[in-house]
């Protein structure tokens, strides 16, 4: 019964992860026309973070009365840092990248955070891969698939599937970066200064965001196996990532106009501080209390296929060659992760019996077989989270 329910929970964990992506997608169309009349962008990153902070501060308090635990010097220090990479420096340097570079660069920057994810959550211990056994191979191997298919979606566009092409001009398919407020701080001056061009420090900001949001579910990850009021974690994150926004937003805005919200702006703040804030964050941080960071990271990848969906639905936008073929390759690498997390559990269970490889010698000499078995469930890391939990 504990295995069937753990399966049961792991299986609404990944359709909430789906429903996630599917929001995003939405939120992707909907500020696609709102945003290209000229709203500043960091204005609306304050007002999305408030109206999110908002909803989750009173719902964590209600909801999780009884399981919320006292806060501690540690605790506070873990939520500072998750707000600060996840909703600080995750959104803040996804700006200055843009307006240092272009939206298409930035999307090509983004499937690097399943792979950065993959690769902090192994460092920490909360991922264990063992590449000597099938289940460790088909994680890497999925992770890159998926990985490959997001990035031919971004670089290989071709023929127009389904729609017409000429229906689609090149002003409506990207988000204007034309509102961006400059970034004129002490530490952006000291690189420009130091040598760098504006395009090549807009990279950096671009691979610093994908490193925040990898750092932010890797460090959430253990935080949740300790503080089990997911709810409440996802809401001390917004009061200090919202905090740090706000400051930053006072000292580097200059007109009072840059304030003020037309119609169409004011649903884009609402669907993005309810929607995509509020709900895809707290039902990603319990995605990744059951999942894990890695697999709740690699499903990034599916936003440009929601973003196209919905695109076609909502906006007419035709839906090109290279969009079927890379989402096709994303949910091949999902599945394969899926399957292999899925057959690890199961193993730890001891529901499906574990296949000695050929690779493998089934006696090492001098060695004693109970430390053999440790060392093999131990070769690029500690013990899984998600299979501790699936063993509690």
């Amino acid at each position: 019964m504990a295995a069937v329910a753990a399966g049961g929970e792991a299986w609404k964990a990944h359709a909430a992860m789906a429903l996630v992506q599917l929001f995003t997608g939405g939120y992707h169309v909907i500020t696609k026309v709102a945003l290209n009349v000229g709203i500043n962008q960091l204005v609306f990153c304050v007002f999305r973070d408030l109206i999110a902070l908002c909803i989750l501060a009173p719902v964590a308090y209600m909801r999780e009365k009884r399981v919320r635990l006292p806060i501690t010097r540690p605790l506070l220090l873990s939520f500072f840092f998750l707000g600060l990479t996840g909703i600080f420096g995750n959104q803040l340097l996804f700006l200055i990248g843009l307006s240092y570079t272009n939206p298409t660069y930035a999307a090509a920057v983004q499937p690097a955070i399943p792979v950065f994810t993959f690769l902090l959550a192994a460092l920490m211990g909360t991922e264990a891969v063992n590449l000597l056994r099938t289940e460790g191979q088909l994680k890497v191997g999925g992770t890159l698939v998926c990985v490959s298919g997001a990035i031919l979606m971004v670089l290989f566009r071709g023929l127009a599937v389904v729609g017409y092409k000429e229906s689609e001009l090149g002003e409506q398919s990207e988000i204007s970066a034309r509102a961006q407020p400059e970034p004129s701080g002490w530490l952006i001056s000291y690189f420009l200064d130091f040598g760098f061009d504006h395009w090549h420090l807009g990279v950096l900001c671009l691979i610093g965001n994908c490193m925040c949001m990898a750092a932010y579910l890797a460090i959430q990850a253990p935080l949740l196996s300790k503080y089990p009021a997911s709810l409440s974690v996802t809401a001390y994150s917004y009061f200090f990532g919202a905090l740090f926004m706000v400051l930053t937003a006072f000292f580097l805005t200059n007109e009072s106009t840059d304030w003020s919200l037309t119609h169409s702006e004011l649903f884009a703040v609402f669907y993005a501080g309810i929607v995509a804030s509020a709900v895809n964050y707290g039902l990603l941080t319990w995605s990744n209390k059951i999942l894990g960071p890695a697999l709740v990271a690699l499903y990034n990848p599916l936003q440009p296929v929601a973003s196209a969906m919905l695109s076609r639905i909502f906006l007419g936008s035709p839906i090109y060659l290279g969009s079927i073929l890379g989402g096709s390759l994303v949910i091949a690498g999902l599945y394969l992760v899926t399957w292999a997390s899925y057959r690890e559990r199961q193993v730890g269970l001891g529901i499906i019996p574990h296949i000695i490889r050929d690779t493998e010698p089934l006696l090492h000499k001098d060695v004693p077989v109970s430390k053999i078995s440790y060392q093999r469930g131990n070769i690029f890391s500690g013990p899984s989270t998600s299979l501790m939990k699936g063993l509690d």
